[in-house]
């Protein structure tokens, strides 16, 4: 039943487009040539700083948005790592966990035993949320988190604090390349929902003076975890 509203909805606004265009569907080679784009997804110029190893030039632009970042040798320092950064900032001990395996799988009440750790999506008193990352792209220290059940999106936005786990193996040079992840992952489709954000939230409508956690998180920590090539 749903899949035919979506079907009729489609069509509509497709139909919509064509009379405002003052033309009828496309046929033949038209047609076959949108499929094909579609298909290859071409690659279009990329900036050359790319090239530029990836974990250097991520951790240079992610600071340079106000970002902190955090080098690990590995995923099991993730738990001493966000009790460690909470205790410098005297944040509160209580965080919430997305149900990611590279995450529920650590030994958080060893090796972290100040925390009162929860997982599941975010709620209005959340204080500090703990993600797992897709993607990094270093051109702009930009990350890429996406919708599914290990990673809900109200912990990207609700928290006062958004502590992300991103592993180097995870690293791209530039946009182009985290899509064709994305997309590589998903037997061609994208997720549903795809958050790609550069440091904490901020906003200059007042005034022009900058305010962080305007409209999500004052802060952003980034844990760089070495896995593999990076």
């Amino acid at each position: 039943m749903t899949e035919g509203r979506d079907t009729e909805g489609r069509e509509r606004i497709l139909g919509g487009i064509r009379r405002a265009l003052r033309r009828g569907p496309l046929s033949g080679e038209d047609a076959e040539a949108v499929d094909r784009r579609l298909r290859e997804h071409p690659r279009g110029p990329v900036p050359g700083r790319a090239d530029q190893d990836h974990t250097a030039l991520f951790r240079r632009m992610a600071e340079g948005a106000s970002a902190t970042v955090a080098p690990l040798d590995g995923w099991s320092d993730v738990p001493a790592a966000v009790a460690a950064y909470l205790r410098d900032r005297n944040a509160p001990s209580e965080v919430r966990l997305a149900p990611h395996p590279d995450l529920t799988g650590l030994n958080w009440a060893a090796d972290a035993p100040t925390l009162t750790v929860s997982t599941g999506p975010a709620a209005g008193d959340t204080a500090v949320g703990i993600a797992r990352a897709h993607t990094g792209v270093a051109e702009t220290g930009t990350l890429f988190l996406h919708s599914d059940p290990h990673g809900p999106t109200t912990l990207n936005f609700l928290p006062e604090i958004h502590i992300v786990a991103l592993s180097t193996r995870d690293l791209v040079g530039v946009y182009e390349d985290a899509w064709a992840r994305l997309r590589a992952d998903g037997a061609g489709w994208v997720p549903r929902t795809v958050n790609m954000i550069t440091g904490p939230s901020r906003t200059a409508d007042i005034e022009q003076t900058l305010q962080l956690g305007a409209h999500g998180p004052r802060a952003l920590h980034i844990l760089l975890v070495a896995d593999g090539d990076g």
